[in-house]
């Protein structure tokens, strides 16, 4: 008697995968007969974010239909029975509801994106229901250009890619800091990005955005350093009488920093008693302590780097306003890097 029994349950079993199959066979064009088709209006979408659990809803009909997930061609589950050796797929229902047969995918990837199918086994006949699982990806930037350093006037290409699905919109705008706020110039948008003839004012950083519409842009930055030769903007000096300290201040702009030089006439003047020269940045100040007759006249600063060199000059004439006070005050206001 128990043999007979396992003989018809392996029986039963059998037809059950044969229905299962034949579900199947339901949605492949080869096996539809001649003029039938499969109405793909009907299918139901379902969007999930790469990483997130996706859900994909099924309900039984009755208490005595039966239900499978297939995915493309590959069997899932039979019943209860996983067919699937992926860990992250199960069957799931909600408290209280025999008839949910949902099926859940944790940790989704884009690989898992397709067409499934949940087919119901009633009495009669199959009745499908096709789901679209639509896996959707975060802009992610995967290769953008290293910062560089060019010289003033040169051609700067710019790239910057990014993967995501959808594919993402890229980008760029330069930041640069300007009294103390963050100024931004946005460009077009595109991977590459092209600048002509590059000027001193558009060093600064190249910041790259990707977005799509499932999560915030990703975001990422290019250095860009612009070289250029020196260009003093400012020389000054205040005369002071014999006996009193006289300063003379040279700033200048420059990339690479500059070094500076200081000359009386023809002659270099070096550091030395009653004489002190500090620089620092774009800034060089030259002081003289004790002042003497043969110290008054012409002075040169002279500013230089790899790419050129300037000079400005400044007479430094005797002059009895200025008191001692005021000399220290005007040192310490021209300290280097002020």
């Amino acid at each position: 008697m128990d043999i007979m029994i396992a003989v018809q349950d392996a029986c039963v079993s059998g037809q059950w995968l044969t229905a299962i199959i034949l579900s199947l066979c339901c949605f492949l064009p080869s096996c539809l007969p001649a003029g039938q088709t499969v109405d793909y209006s009907s299918v139901e979408s379902v969007v999930s974010r790469q990483g997130d659990t996706a859900l994909l809803r099924c309900y039984l009909l009755d208490g005595i239909s039966k239900g499978a997930w297939l995915n493309r061609s590959s069997i899932i589950f039979a019943g209860k029975d996983k067919w699937s050796v992926d860990s992250r797929v199960s069957i799931v229902s909600s408290v209280g509801d025999k008839h949910e047969y949902s099926l859940q995918i944790q940790k989704v990837d884009v690989f898992d994106d397709g067409q499934y199918t949940c087919s119901i086994q009633s009495e009669r006949n199959p009745r499908p229901k096709l789901l679209n699982l639509i896996v959707k990806v975060p802009p992610k930037i995967y290769d953008i250009s290293s910062d560089i350093t060019v010289n003033e006037g040169s051609n700067v290409s710019l790239i910057c890619t990014a993967s995501g699905k959808p594919e993402p919109s890229i980008s760029w705008r330069h930041i640069t800091p300007l009294a103390g706020e963050i100024q931004a110039r946005k460009y077009d948008s595109g991977e590459y990005l092209n600048i002509t003839g590059i000027t001193r004012d558009q060093a600064g950083d190249y910041e790259c955005s990707a977005l799509n519409d499932i999560a915030s842009p990703d975001t990422r930055a290019v250095k860009v350093t612009v070289n250029f030769a020196p260009a003093i903007h400012e020389m000054k000096s205040h005369g002071v009488g014999l006996g009193r300290t006289a300063l003379l201040r040279c700033e200048a702009a420059a990339m690479p920093s500059p070094t500076f030089e200081w000359y009386k006439g023809e002659k270099r003047i070096i550091k030395g008693q009653d004489i002190d020269i500090k620089s620092l940045s774009s800034r060089s100040v030259l002081t003289v302590t004790n002042m003497t007759e043969d110290r008054y006249g012409n002075y040169t600063c002279v500013a230089s780097n790899k790419l050129g060199m300037a000079n400005a000059s400044v007479p430094l004439i005797q002059s009895e306003l200025m008191t001692e006070e005021e000399v220290t005050l005007i040192l310490s206001s021209w300290r280097p890097g002020m």
